[in-house]
């Protein structure tokens, strides 16, 4: 009866021959990290900066209103005091609404820039753990073919 050939130490040899190399693993943990931390800057920046404009316009509405308030000797000049305020939120709105959509395009073209920075970086150490992996499996594998013969 013919008895099987045991594989086990061929095959560990075999994978002992293609070791794996974990410096490309770090460099992509690293470009990663890296560029989570830059796109949360600029998403803290961005907060911040809305949260001032929110501020800035909440103490010019409260000031505005002031006017309103005010007693008046004519009840027509609640009315006039009344579409003053109305008229002073209009052009608030719409200049407040202007430095949110800065606010806006800014970080989309800071988080635009730098998710492509962060692809070229990906790119490159992409094709260098692969030209390195390529040169170890064919260096193993002209050490595996020598030792077979």
């Amino acid at each position: 009866m013919a008895k099987a050939q045991d594989y086990t130490k061929t095959l560990q040899d075999m994978m002992g021959a293609f070791p794996v190399d974990m410096s490309a693993v770090q460099e992509a943990y690293k470009t990663q990290t890296t560029l989570g931390e830059k796109i949360s800057k600029v998403a803290l920046e961005a907060a911040d900066k809305s949260a001032e404009i929110s501020s800035k316009w909440t103490k010019e509405t409260i000031a505005k209103f002031g006017d309103v308030a005010k007693m008046k000797e004519d009840p027509a000049e609640y009315s006039k005091a009344a579409t003053d305020f109305a008229s002073g939120q209009y052009e608030m709105v719409a200049e407040n609404l202007a430095a949110y959509a800065e606010v806006a395009k800014k970080v989309q073209m800071e988080t635009f820039e730098l998710i492509m920075a962060a692809g070229k970086d990906m790119s490159e150490d992409a094709t260098a753990a692969v030209k390195k992996a390529t040169a170890d499996v064919t260096s193993a594998a002209k050490k595996a073919t020598a030792a077979a013969k």
